[in-house]
C-alpha cells in the first residue's frame, strides 16, 4: 500500500462523453487534474474491425480513452470485457502506471477493475441510473458491488444522499456546484471564443421577441414535454427556447408551436450568452423516478446568471433553493409563477437577487473539490491503516507448521492469483 501523499493518476470510468454536455464530471475532474493526471474512460464506439484506443487532451491534465471495438453492445455491456481489458492492460504498461485511484461514474464498468490496481476506489454517484430509461437490468446489481468496493462515495444532492448513506460507512453529500464567474451578468462582456465577436455572441437570441422564457440542459425522458407544450399554449407572444441535445427519446416526439424553438446542443462557452437573453429561467422536469433523486446543475448556474427561476416540485432543488426559486406543483401553478416572474418589481428583484447571491456564492466547484482532495486523503489514510493492520493480524495468526500451507485454499498461500477473481465474484453472474 503506498503512502497516501505519493501522487497517483486518477482513473475515471464514466457513461458520460467528456465532449457531451459539460457538467458534473467536467468541473470536478479538470479542477482534480491540477494535482494529478486524470485519465477519463469513456463508454466504448462500435464499428471497427480491430479494437484500438482514440486518445485526447481536451484540457490540462485530462486525457480522455474513447475505446473503439467491434463489438455492438452498447456501452460497457459485458460483451465488451474482452476487448475493453486488453486495451485498458496495454495502456497501463505502455505509461508504467503499476497504482492509481479509480473512480467511477457509472457501475457498469465495475469489472474492468480488475485490470487495475487501485489504491482507493470513490464512486461519484450523481445520478440514479437505475431509475433511468433503457437502464441496464444489471446496473442496480454492479451498483450494489460497487458500494461494497468502494473506499468512498460522493452523492451530487441530498436525495442520493439519503438513499445511499445506509449502504456504505463513508458517504458525503457533495450537491453540484456552480462557476459563477462563468455565468454572472458581466460575463457576456467578456473577450469572445470560438473566432465570435462578442455582439455576436450577445445577439445569440435576436430573431426571437421578448419575453423568452428559457430552458438549457439534456433534453430527454425526464423532460415535461406536455408542460412545455402547455407554457407555449398559454401565451402565443412568449418565446419558449429550448437549449440542449435531445437523447434516447424521439425528435418527432417532441411538442410543436410557433413559439416553440428547440436548438440543440450548444457549447458550454455560449450558455451565459443564450441565458444573457432570457427573462426567466426554467427547469421543467416531470416528476417520476427518472427524476427522484435529481439535483439539476442548470439552478445553480441560473441563478449566478441572476435570472428569475421557475422550477417543477423536483425535491432537491426544494430542499436547496426553495428560498430563492418558484416551485410549481402542477402545470397551473407553473404557468402562473412563469407570469410572477414577468411581473416582477424592483424590490422583489432585488430579494431574490439577494438570496441568489448568498446560495451561488455558497455552492463553488472550487470549494466542492477541496472537500473532495480531504475526502480522498483521508479515505487514503484509513485504507492504509486498515492493510496494515491486516497484515498485522495475518502475521499474528499465521501457523508455526510451514506445512499448514498445503491445506490452505489457492490465493491464501500468498502464490499470485488472477486478479479479475475478486471483481467478478463481487459483481456475481449476468
Amino acid at each position: 500500500m503506498q503512502h497516501p501523499d505519493v501522487v497517483v493518476p486518477l482513473i475515471v470510468f464514466s457513461h458520460l462523453r467528456w465532449d457531451f454536455v459539460y457538467q458534473r464530471p467536467q468541473h470536478l475532474l479538470s479542477r482534480l487534474a491540477g494535482d494529478r493526471p486524470v485519465i477519463f474512460i469513456e463508454e466504448p464506439v462500435s464499428g471497427v474491425a480491430t479494437a484500438y484506443l482514440e486518445r485526447f487532451r481536451p484540457c490540462g491534465g485530462v486525457e480522455v480513452l474513447r475505446p473503439h471495438t467491434p463489438c455492438g453492445a452498447p456501452g460497457f455491456h459485458d460483451d465488451q470485457l474482452p476487448h475493453l481489458q486488453p486495451l485498458l492492460a496495454q495502456y497501463l504498461r505502455d505509461f508504467d502506471i503499476d497504482s492509481c485511484d479509480a473512480w467511477f461514474y457509472t457501475p457498469l464498468a465495475l469489472p474492468l477493475l480488475a485490470t487495475l490496481h487501485p489504491r482507493l476506489v470513490i464512486y461519484d454517484c450523481m445520478d440514479a441510473l437505475a431509475a433511468f430509461k433503457d437502464a441496464p437490468r444489471q446496473m442496480q446489481q454492479r451498483e450494489a458491488a460497487l458500494l461494497k468496493t468502494a473506499d468512498l462515495v460522493l452523492c451530487g444532492g441530498p436525495s442520493l444522499y439519503d438513499a445511499k448513506r445506509a449502504m456504505h460507512p463513508n458517504v458525503l453529500c457533495l450537491p453540484s456546484a456552480v462557476d459563477a464567474a462563468h455565468y454572472r451578468p458581466k460575463a457576456r462582456t467578456q473577450p469572445a471564443s470560438e473566432g465570435r465577436s462578442d455582439d455576436a455572441l450577445n445577439g445569440i437570441n435576436e430573431g426571437l421577441p421578448r419575453p423568452r422564457l428559457g430552458f438549457f440542459g439534456v433534453i430527454d425522458e425526464r423532460l415535461d414535454r406536455d408542460l412545455i407544450a402547455a407554457l407555449a399554449d398559454a401565451d402565443p407572444t412568449w418565446q419558449i427556447v429550448m437549449v440542449g441535445p435531445v437523447v434516447k427519446i424521439d425528435v418527432g416526439d417532441l411538442p410543436a408551436r410557433p413559439n416553440l424553438h428547440w436548438f440543440g446542443q450548444q457549447t458550454y462557452e455560449r450558455l451565459p450568452h443564450w441565458v444573457a437573453g432570457w427573462d426567466v429561467c426554467l427547469v421543467p422536469f416531470a416528476r417520476n423516478e427518472s427524476t427522484r433523486f435529481i439535483s439539476p446543475t442548470k439552478t445553480l448556474e441560473y441563478m449566478a446568471a441572476e435570472k428569475p427561476v421557475v422550477s417543477t416540485a423536483i425535491t432537491d432543488v426544494e430542499r436547496l433553493y426553495r428560498r430563492a426559486v418558484e416551485i410549481a406543483q402542477d402545470t397551473d401553478e407553473f404557468i402562473a409563477a412563469c407570469r410572477r416572474a414577468l411581473a416582477e418589481t424592483e424590490d422583489e428583484r432585488t430579494q431574490r437577487l439577494q438570496q441568489m447571491r448568498a446560495l451561488v456564492k455558497a455552492m463553488s466547484w472550487d470549494s466542492t473539490v477541496e472537500r473532495i482532495r480531504s475526502a480522498v486523503q483521508t479515505a487514503a489514510v484509513n485504507t492504509r491503516r486498515r492493510a496494515a493492520a491486516a497484515v498485522r493480524h495475518a502475521d499474528a495468526r499465521a501457523p508455526t507448521d510451514a506445512g499448514l500451507a498445503a491445506l490452505l485454499p489457492a490465493g491464501l498461500t500468498g502464490e499470485k492469483t488472477s486478479p479479475q477473481a475478486p471483481v467478478t465474484a463481487a459483481v456475481g453472474s449476468r
